[in-house]
């Protein structure tokens, strides 16, 4: 390889490499999103800086950004917290999210193709794993990638991306359900879901994913009521 294939190697990656400042929104982001920081429980800057092992100025630049999207709150005195879901959050939640996947999950079922399929049952494997075995984390995160992998899929970029940011709303009390349910009793409605995307039929889709829906929101539901929660 010569210099010049080699200077155009080199700017092909920094191209492709996210800046130093949005690697670490991402990964407060991802703490945010599979509950590493529990809903109510305050944590100060300070403490941030340390478990992301990044600067002040690109720790800051995350939680304003974080805090614009609803899923940190300023709590003053340097600490910040995910906030506690409501009853009346959830109900929102709930209408947003049958309205909005149901509707990407519909127009995947059209538009989706032998290779996504493969890995959204090579996804939901590993989400199977992660439920037998009690990895709280491998599920989490498997089950948002299964949905993000499929919404990818639905070619409504508008759409998914307020299906991502709900997530982010009600991510964090995953945690509190596998605290009060154990990996065992996880909702998991994939298997339909799946099927209804090979045979492509959109309205079946759309079905399994509401139902999908209803059972994840129901157990959060379950999870949050008064002497119910579990962290």
């Amino acid at each position: 390889m010569n210099v010049i294939d080699k200077r155009a190697d080199t700017a092909r990656a920094t191209a492709v490499k996210p800046p130093a400042h949005e690697l670490v929104y991402r990964r407060l982001r991802d703490k945010v999103l599979f509950g590493d920081l529990a809903p109510g429980e305050a944590v100060t800057i300070q403490g941030l800086i340390q478990a992301l092992d990044a600067g002040m100025t690109p720790v800051r630049e995350a939680i304003r950004r974080l805090i614009s999207e609803r899923a940190l709150r300023f709590q003053g005195n340097r600490r910040v917290s995910v906030p506690v879901l409501t009853g009346a959050d959830l109900d929102q939640i709930v209408f947003l999210r049958k309205s909005i996947e149901s509707q990407l999950a519909r127009r995947a079922a059209t538009r989706i193709d032998a290779a996504a399929m493969a890995e959204l049952h090579q996804i939901d494997a590993a989400l199977d794993r992660a439920i037998l075995s009690g990895d709280v984390a491998g599920y989490l995160r498997q089950n948002y990638l299964f949905h993000a992998r499929l919404y990818a899929r639905a070619d409504a970029p508008i759409l998914a991306e307020l299906a991502d940011d709900l997530w982010l709303r009600f991510g964090p009390s995953l945690r509190v359900v596998c605290g009060r349910f154990g990996t065992q009793n996880l909702p998991d409605r994939h298997k339909e879901l799946l099927h209804a995307l090979g045979l492509g039929d959109a309205g079946a889709a759309a079905e399994a994913m509401e139902r999908d829906v209803e059972q994840g929101m129901d157990q959060i539901a379950a999870a949050l009521a008064p002497g119910g929660a579990a962290t």
